[in-house]
């Protein structure tokens, strides 16, 4: 009986390897049909002129990200001066300074939202 069931592991083996080798080959088939895609759509893309025009992209890209952050920046650091400069006159110490913080947040997420074109005029 003990040899009953080691035939049927070794048939077990058997199968699992051959269901491997099949699973290898369909990942191989798979890796060269995107191999071809890719480099099919290589191809097209490097033709002369894009690259420039892709520089371009970016540097608009990057010079929006820099002035979104910018205005983000600045509404705080406004906030955040004309907060300490209500507490030195009033000296009111960290309220005013904690209020005009939180009010120039969210100034400055109102100019980026209103920047970015995300809120449209909604007059």
């Amino acid at each position: 009986m003990a040899e009953d069931t080691n035939d049927g592991a070794n048939g077990n083996r058997d199968q699992s390897s051959s269901d491997e080798a099949a699973f290898s080959a369909r990942l191989g088939s798979l890796d060269n049909r995107l191999s071809e895609i890719r480099d099919s759509r290589k191809i097209g893309t490097d033709q002369p002129g894009t690259e420039s025009g892709d520089r371009a992209a970016r540097a608009s890209a990057m010079a929006l990200g820099f002035r979104l952050s910018s205005e983000l920046v600045a509404g705080v650091a406004v906030g955040a001066g004309i907060g300490w400069g209500f507490d030195r006159l009033l000296s009111t110490s960290p309220f005013g300074f904690i209020v005009f913080l939180l009010l120039g947040f969210v100034a400055g997420v109102v100019n980026v939202v209103r920047s970015a074109g995300v809120a449209s005029g909604r007059r």
